[in-house]
């Protein structure tokens, strides 16, 4: 199982992201082994965020190997044509390490910010995505039209962000890349369902995000209804990462608060063998 870490949202003190922070968080996480980088994307929802797309951006010019990654964009937030012009550019600049996690947005403070009605979000999402992907394949829409790079063709891989919807989950099985479950959003037992179905359908990429870690925590059994996530001694956290591999998921997102060097190599070495 690949192990990603979320961009670092503070720096390793605590205090506010600083110019190079991004860039700098990107390089400890590489070195110390981890798989990917993934950023969130969120507005007015009382702190700061940074863009996902300029984030990952940087974080792929001060890389080497790193996949980098959005979980999640939230879709309706951007109008498509510009929105699709943006990630074409993320993507050149990523040079083939760049996944797209997308999704409808679940805040409504998100929406209500830039005066977009939450309530459509599931629509507008809906046809936002072939928009998009007929922009990268380099045809019109409306008269619109980016003639993409030749680099960038098609677009970046598609991952679809849906905690535990039936009719979502199969269509990132049959239709996009990949499908991207919320530790946070779902629980253990929801996870386990998601997986299957998303298997049953033929999807192949499957990836858990937004798990928070905390290995100074004391070990407490992980509630049925509660989130999944690392909150205890590191034997516990292993175990929980293995089940998360028995389970079938190919990529575990990790969400530790503490990404300082030594913290970061504390969480790699949980990797399940």
């Amino acid at each position: 199982m690949r192990i990603g870490i979320i961009s670092p949202t503070v720096e390793t003190d605590g205090s506010p992201l600083q110019s190079g922070s991004i860039a700098d968080g990107a390089r400890r996480i590489e070195t110390a082994g981890f798989d990917s980088l993934w950023v969130f994307d969120a507005v007015a929802r009382g702190f700061m965020l940074a863009d996902p797309l300029i984030a990952v951006a940087v974080a792929a010019t001060a890389t080497e190997r790193l996949e980098v990654g959005t979980c999640i964009l939230q879709v309706p937030l951007r109008h498509p044509v510009e929105l699709a012009h943006r990630i074409l550019t993320t993507q050149l600049v990523c040079g083939g390490r760049f996944s797209l996690g997308v999704g409808a947005g679940s805040t409504k403070t998100d929406f209500d910010a830039i005066g977009l009605d939450y309530n459509e979000r599931l629509t507008e999402f809906e046809t936002a995505l072939p928009i998009m992907r007929t922009l990268w394949d380099g045809e019109d829409v409306d008269g619109a039209r980016l003639d993409p790079w030749p680099d960038v063709l098609g677009g970046p891989p598609v991952l679809i962000g849906s905690w535990g919807g039936r009719r979502w989950i199969d269509r990132a099985a049959t239709q996009f890349d990949g499908w991207i479950a919320s530790a946070a959003k779902t629980n253990p037992s929801t996870l386990a369902t998601g997986i299957e179905r998303y298997r049953a359908a033929g999807g192949q990429r499957s990836l858990v995000t937004n798990i928070v870690v905390d290995l100074s925590a004391e070990t407490s059994p992980l509630a049925d209804d509660g989130p999944f996530d690392l909150r205890c001694q590191p034997d516990e956290a292993a175990r929980r990462l293995a089940r998360l591999a028995e389970l079938g998921f190919d990529d575990a997102i990790l969400f530790p608060s503490d990404t300082s060097e030594g913290n970061l190599a504390a969480v790699a070495a949980l990797r399940p063998g």
